[in-house]
């Protein structure tokens, strides 16, 4: 146990770097820039994995010998407290009056009449009644079993959790996708359809529960500082026997409030906001993209990315790439100008704006290599093969027009939504026995172990019965000398008439 204790110390001391520290399979992008703001400190923690802590040798290592601790420490404890719910409360001490509550007093019934009035009294209490060989008879009583019984299942529990997360971890998937709030939908059938995703480790993604989400409007409130109110999403899904009869079912998603369906479970985590541009060529095709911009400020959603064409009707690769277009830039909720430099006022979209940068070259998209969907690749536009011809600040319905002809038009903003869907097969059982472990602590707490014994002796000469109690709490006292004395008052004032013995009576707690 003592071994079990200093494991679990250490498990909760191992778990802060994971509370303080960010994590890779939680953000990336802060773990990168924590590591770069701190240099050599920073690499050194990466070295000794404290940016996955959950994931780590060190923390696994721990997580194991504490579950075989735990077995260890139960396995006798159970076979211990086995054999005491079989055996009987132990025989009555000789000398009663050394206990820490005892009473004495004689009364006139006989030692059969105080046996049965004992043990009518002390119903729902473990006793059992022997025959002493000076002619008396006792009683031995115990009650509280259920507190061990408690610690046991509190144990037990945690064991059961343990189990509960390890499996739980090998099971588990949960990824993030980004969907617009216009209709647009994500169907859970392969990890293809996600931006991130993090599987368990029996999970190879080629077996999802195969629901469908669309996305039909999205609703934020803030406050007048700016902060948010509510998010609320408008949804409806497909899934078992929906997805063969095409039927769309409505649910309200917001923040706290998931969509649960097929054992998965859909968050709301945060949301923003896609500019839409279309870019007119010189032959007169058009191609109109929104593709969602992130936000760099989350007070305000004032939000960075890039918007990417390819010019339509080129087949020549070369050509292709000296041709291709990229709207860089940043995103104004509610614009506000600054020194003729676009900012944002406030989160909401109340006067949206964008500030652009139209690059055109090549966008390295034939590399081979992959690229993020919200900037340009910086060693393009380093080497000159990607070029800026036009900077402007615009409106929604304004454009720009290039030097050979190229119409690039903001044509407004549309919002979406951040979604994590988590799977955790294991999460009803991890519940279970977080409640079990609340339960046996309680009880453990609450129910005192405690010993009470009744003694009943022939009278000198043949004149009545005395009348001996003692009280013993085998654990902590506090409290027991109220209910030893009320028992022992309760018990004798059956008896009565009676008569307590001068300087024979004592309760005190130790």
């Amino acid at each position: 146990m003592r071994t079990a204790l200093v494991l679990l110390f250490l498990l909760a001391v191992a778990a802060l770097p994971g509370a303080l520290l960010p994590q890779r399979s939680l953000n990336t992008q802060k773990v990168d820039e924590y590591i770069a703001s701190h240099g050599w400190w920073g690499e050194l923690l990466g070295r000794l994995e404290f940016y996955n802590v959950y994931g780590s040798v060190w923390f696994s290592a721990i997580y194991l010998l504490l579950f075989v601790s735990l077995v260890g420490c139960l396995l006798p404890r159970t076979l211990e407290y086995a054999r005491a719910l079989r055996g009987k409360p132990v025989l009555t001490p000789r000398n009663l009056s050394r206990l820490p509550h005892h009473r004495e007093a004689t009364t006139t019934a006989t030692p059969d009449e105080v046996m049965a009035t004992a043990k009518t009294r002390l119903r729902g209490w473990r006793l059992v009644v022997r025959e002493e060989e000076d002619g008396g008879r006792s009683i031995s009583a115990e009650r509280g079993y259920l507190r061990e019984s408690g610690n046991l299942v509190f144990h037990f529990a945690m064991l059961g959790l343990i189990v509960a997360l390890a499996l739980g971890k090998m099971f588990q998937y949960e990824g993030q996708v980004i969907v617009g709030a216009n209709g647009s939908e994500f169907c859970n059938i392969g990890t293809a359809g996600y931006d991130s995703f993090r599987p368990g480790l029996r999970v190879d993604g080629t077996d999802l529960n195969p629901f469908c989400v669309k996305v039909n409007g999205f609703d934020a409130r803030f406050l007048p500082s700016g902060q948010p109110d509510y998010y609320r999403a408008d949804i409806e899904y497909q899934s078992g026997a929906d997805l063969d009869n095409g039927t769309w079912r409505p649910y309200t998603l917001e923040v706290n409030s998931p969509l649960r369906t097929e054992g998965d479970r859909v968050y709301l985590l945060s949301h923003g906001y896609a500019p839409t541009f279309t870019v007119t060529f010189p032959d007169g095709q058009t191609r109109t993209q929104t593709i969602q911009w992130r936000p760099v400020d989350q007070r305000t959603y004032l939000s960075e990315g890039a918007t990417k064409f390819d010019p339509p009707g080129v087949t020549d690769p070369v050509e292709r790439r000296k041709r291709q277009l990229a709207i860089t830039g940043l995103l104004a909720p509610t614009a506000v100008m600054h020194d003729n430099i676009l900012t944002s006022g406030f989160p909401d979209l109340r006067d949206p704006a964008v500030a652009v940068d139209v690059l055109k070259g090549d966008l390295g998209n034939d590399s081979g290599r992959g690229q993020s969907i919200f900037a340009v690749n910086q060693e393009m536009v380093d080497s000159g093969r990607l070029a800026r011809v036009a900077r402007e600040n615009l409106r929604p319905g304004e454009a720009i027009t290039l030097d050979d002809g190229t119409k690039v038009s903001f044509d407004g903003v549309q919002r979406w939504v951040y979604l994590q869907i988590s799977h955790d097969p294991a999460q009803g059982w991890v519940l279970g026995f977080a409640v079990l472990i609340v339960f046996g602590l309680v009880t453990s707490l609450v129910i005192k172990r405690r010993r009470l014994w009744v003694r009943a002796l022939p009278g000198e000469d043949g004149g009545g019965t005395v009348l001996l109690l003692g009280g013993l709490a085998r654990t902590d006292q506090a409290g027991y000398g109220e209910e030893f004395g009320r028992v022992a008052e309760e018990l004798l004032a059956e008896l009565s008439p009676h008569e307590e013995r001068e300087g024979a009576t004592a309760s005190r707690e130790s």
